[in-house]
């Protein structure tokens, strides 16, 4: 997978979870979790590579937050057109 993609989960109409795919290579599995804000966790692989970013809490995590994060990993920023679905509701 070569970009970034949005996964939401809704329930009753209102976002309850959702995962920012980063890019990965074919096989690239998570191994471990680490908390990297309120409300958003990191998959890492084996390796140490950042596989893709758990937002726990979607109604609170803001983009700049989001944007600080994926900034600390090297990764692509996201605009408000890609989360758009978090504010859907």
């Amino acid at each position: 997978m070569k970009s970034s993609y949005l996964e939401v989960t809704f329930r009753h109409g209102r976002p309850l979870t959702a995962y920012l795919y980063l890019p990965r290579a074919r096989g690239d599995k998570s191994d471990h979790v680490e908390k990297a804000g309120s409300g958003l966790l990191v998959d890492y692989t084996a390796g140490g590579k950042p596989i893709g970013i758990e937002i726990t809490a979607p109604a609170q995590v803001g983009i700049a937050e989001l944007n600080r994060v994926l900034a600390a990993l090297h990764a692509p920023a996201v605009t408000n057109e890609d989360i758009a679905p978090l504010r859907a509701a």
